[in-house]
């Protein structure tokens, strides 16, 4: 019997050990491309900001557009208001922006504003590519020809940088800045060196008119950058790296409106794992299609917290069998690699931050983080629905 529950043991690390040795290898190709390339066309930008109830911060993130270093008559700043009860239509349009009035009770969700600006625009036939940018947002400079430069060699779809504009307003949000670091930054760094699709991550994206038009956005989920990612891969369509350019966005800085944020991230996300999880791998695996079988290992790939958990218990499981029942070093194998590559990971994405020595203290708050995520996940307190429900978060420099 305890040779079997040894076996067990250790075929129970082996599924962490993969998703630790795939952290570990994104991680160990985490770097910027260096090659120089050199953008010669100017396509005609729609810079699409949807807007659900924005009225506080939507002329100032219109503002940051305005500052973009591109030809002013070759990008356009829309906004799409959609099923705004407050000024946000009002005063984006007062700000400079066209603005595009959406009322439909029974759609509501960031999706549904994207599919209706799409259609609308297309229609017009005026533009190139459009660039998507949230309404709580400041972007790089430089934005808009990062994006053009992707579009020229090839790309039809591309993310830039998506990271944290008020970091240093808490523990909460420094930690926030590491984990999207390590989710945006290195797994994309590490994806785009091995040409695979680095996923949309729901601000910061650009599409070409023709793939708006061959694969149209009918994604509505919750997570619909997720969801219309995966879609276009099954139609063989990459997500390109712009990794020189950054959009920064508020983060949450507060339990409960963090809490309230993450149920939906977390119970959406589950959703499309089940929807297109087994899907993407076995279409991988069919077509050899080392891109779809990315993005399913992707999406299927627990949480970081959920991973860290699962092999503490492991480890902690393992090394008491090994210290009070004499069992050999072997079972602790699994895990204690899981453990390395897990470690090398996270040191990775510290070291991309740019947040210095003090985010290795703020590493210290990583085990009630985790508590807190776990207890989220356990018991399942979102719903996977697309209602759209605005956040309310906090500014830089606000004290906490």
């Amino acid at each position: 019997m305890l040779l079997a529950l040894d076996a067990l043991l250790f075929l129970a690390g082996l599924p962490s050990l993969a998703a630790s040795c795939y952290l570990f290898a994104l991680a160990a190709l985490a770097r910027k491309s260096t090659r120089h390339r050199v953008r010669t066309a100017t396509p005609n930008f729609a810079v699409l900001v949807p807007a659900h109830n924005e009225e506080r911060g939507i002329a100032e993130t219109i503002e940051s557009l305005k500052t973009l270093v591109y030809p002013a008559e070759r990008f356009h700043i829309i906004v799409i208001a959609d099923n705004c009860s407050d000024k946000t239509a009002s005063l984006a349009q007062a700000a400079g922006a066209r603005v595009l009035e959406r009322i439909d009770v029974s759609q509501r969700g960031k999706g549904f504003a994207l599919k209706y600006a799409f259609d609308t625009l297309s229609a017009e036939g005026v533009f190139d590519a459009y660039a998507i940018i949230d309404a709580d947002t400041s972007v790089s400079p430089n934005l808009l020809d990062a994006f053009a430069l992707e579009l020229e060699h090839g790309a039809h779809a591309v993310q830039a940088h998506y990271t944290v504009r008020n970091p240093h307003v808490s523990w909460r949000t420094r930690l926030m800045t590491l984990a999207l670091t390590l989710f945006h930054g290195v797994r994309s760094l590490g994806r785009e060196r091995l040409q695979l699709s680095v996923g949309l991550r729901g601000n910061g994206m650009c599409f070409s008119k023709e793939l708006v038009r061959v694969v149209p956005h009918a994604a509505y989920s919750i997570v619909e950058d997720l969801e219309y990612g995966i879609k276009i891969g099954l139609q063989g369509y990459r997500v390109h790296n712009a990794a020189n350019a950054s959009v920064y966005g508020d983060m949450v800085a507060n339990e409960r409106d963090s809490r309230s944020q993450r149920q939906r991230w977390e119970a959406g996300r589950r959703a499309i794992a089940r929807e297109y999880g087994p899907r993407l791998i076995s279409e991988g695996l069919r077509k050899r299609s080392l891109l779809l079988f990315d993005l399913g290992v992707d999406v299927l790939l627990p949480p970081l917290a959920s991973l860290v958990a699962y092999v503490c218990l492991g480890s902690l499981l393992s090394l008491s069998l090994i210290v009070f029942l004499d069992q050999g070093l072997w079972l602790f194998a699994p895990f204690g690699l899981a453990t390395f590559g897990i470690v090398f990971y996270v040191l990775s994405g510290v070291v991309h931050s740019g947040l210095g020595a003090r985010a290795l203290l703020d590493l210290l708050w990583a085990p009630p983080y985790i508590v807190w995520k776990l207890a989220i996940r356990v018991l399942r307190l979102g719903a996977p629905g697309a209602e759209w429900v605005r956040t309310n978060r906090e500014k830089p420099g606000s004290n906490q």
